[in-house]
């Protein structure tokens, strides 16, 4: 077991957090206390977010941490990734899987316990833990998605009742139990000033996309391609650190056309949605042949160009993009971003915040479980009708 010491921990509070709530409403709501615990494609580590909520259009969000991965950490994760290929069986733990799922488990456990001594809270101040878990294996053609980590084990740990396991009963029904996040979206513009359609996109591992047309409409959602994941790989292999940090590389590189041409022309594009991927579905085997730097720039190309195609697939043109994830830290996607005729924010300009998002939905998406409220729809992952999702694990 690694220790704490091996852990980097990135805390971000809100100077005040805020308060949404409905204007059709003239009483307070109950809110329930929840921790979102998010580990992304992009196996960064463990982020840890607190919102207050009572599952529908009051939020109240709170502090944030990230925990990041140790490099042995990563690749146990990635050798876990490798040998979940092929499953048809999502509780089979093949190779190292079952190994790679204690890590997980220990990790968000201890994630947990350092982020409640870092805000003074005990778990009796906490209702709910909604733990995404790590997915190694994504295909809801097959009736497929395996999340490892264990809820009923980190609840035991962490003393806290765990909502967990939030995507099988979706694609179990039909769904491609991705993306989950949209219901999340849907909360924020509504609550924001927001006026007109909007579209937010989560860049992680894969990119997402969440078309809000208004407060009451059902979101539609899909995922638009790959996020950073390509593009970590590729800086994993050629130069052992598995980022571009700040788009440096791909900055001092040349965007193939040809070869940008060629990804582009994947069947996934073409495909109507809702649909969704996993993290290997695309190969970065068209940029082999390049320098470091002119494959960096042609990959976050890529990333740019397939969100720009998503968003002709969307019901109507947004007036806003919204980009949270870990692509909003990354100023040459941002600019390959900009190049998209619409109005381009990141979270954090909105007042949102593009790191915290994720974790900030899987604890309320953990509360909409727990009141059975719908999580999945049929505009975001195809299930036949709204409905809800998750296991919950008692202590």
């Amino acid at each position: 077991m690694c220790s704490m010491a091996l852990w980097t921990m990135r805390v971000f509070c809100f100077h005040e957090a805020e308060i949404f709530t409905n204007p059709c409403e003239s009483h307070p709501m109950t809110l329930l206390t929840a921790i979102g615990l998010m580990s992304g494609t992009s196996m960064d580590g463990v982020d840890v977010a607190l919102i207050e909520t009572d599952g529908e259009a009051l939020v109240k969000r709170g502090p944030f941490a990230s925990y990041a991965y140790s490099d042995e950490d990563r690749a146990l994760l990635r050798q876990a990734l490798a040998d979940a290929g092929g499953m048809t069986d999502r509780d089979a733990r093949p190779g190292v899987l079952m190994e790679a799922e204690a890590l997980i488990t220990r990790r968000h456990g201890k994630a947990v316990q350092a982020f409640l001594a870092a805000q003074n809270l005990k778990p009796t101040d906490i209702d709910v833990l909604g733990f995404h878990g790590q997915t190694v294996w994504h295909r809801p053609q097959e009736g497929v998605t395996v999340q490892i980590g264990d809820g009923a084990a980190l609840a035991q740990a962490a003393g806290i009742d765990t909502v967990y396991d939030l995507r099988a009963a979706d694609v179990a029904a039909g769904g491609q139990g991705a993306p989950l996040v949209p219901v999340y979206h849907r909360a924020l513009v509504a609550a924001s000033d927001m006026s007109g359609a909007a579209a937010i996109v989560n860049i992680g591992g894969v990119a997402n996309v969440t078309y809000v047309a208004d407060a009451e409409a059902e979101p539609a959602a899909f995922d638009t391609g790959p996020g950073n994941a390509l593009l970590d790989d590729l800086m994993l292999e050629r130069t052992g650190v598995a980022v571009d940090r700040d788009g440096e590389t791909a900055a001092q590189g040349r965007i193939h056309e040809d070869v940008l041409d060629q990804m582009l022309a994947h069947p996934y594009f073409a495909r109507s949605y809702p649909k969704s991927l996993d993290r290997n579905d695309f190969s970065r085997n068209a940029v082999a042949g390049l320098s470091t730097a002119d494959a960096a720039a042609t990959l976050t190309a890529f990333t740019a160009r397939s969100i720009g195609v998503a968003l002709e697939r969307l019901p109507a043109r947004p007036i806003r993009l919204v980009i949270c994830g870990g692509g909003a830290r990354n100023p040459t996607l941002m600019r390959e971003l900009r190049r998209i005729p619409c109005a381009v924010f990141t979270a954090d300009g909105v007042g949102w915040s593009a790191d915290a998002m994720e974790a900030e939905a899987f604890a309320y998406l953990a509360v909409r479980s727990i009141k059975g409220l719908p999580i999945t729809f049929p505009a975001t992952t195809g299930v036949g009708s709204a409905m809800t999702g998750g296991i919950l694990a008692r202590t």
